[in-house]
């Protein structure tokens, strides 16, 4: 069995979420740039960044007042890996 678990998905299933993983991709961002690109309060970000944390795909660091995300490499080839086990039941 892997480490993957229905956290994993519910934290995929939000168009936001997925953006904020896409701005990850790069680097370390902090809070206040994602609050620059996405059109959302910051409540509604932490929301989504404590889904994203929680599931185990996005790590935070503080730095004073702000909040530093990045992924989580490993559980994102987790995922992958869990993705893939399934390759031969698609026809």
């Amino acid at each position: 069995m892997t480490g993957i678990d229905a956290g994993v998905f519910k934290a995929l299933s939000d168009g936001n979420r997925l953006t904020i993983l896409e701005m990850l991709s790069g680097n370390e961002i902090c809070a206040c740039k994602i609050l620059e690109t996405l059109d959302i309060t910051q409540p509604t970000l932490s929301h989504h960044m404590k889904v994203l944390c929680d599931s185990g795909l996005v790590t935070a660091r503080k730095s004073g007042q702000w909040s530093y995300y990045s992924l989580n490499r490993d559980k994102l080839e987790e995922l992958k890996s869990f993705l893939d086990s399934l390759r031969p039941y698609i026809t």
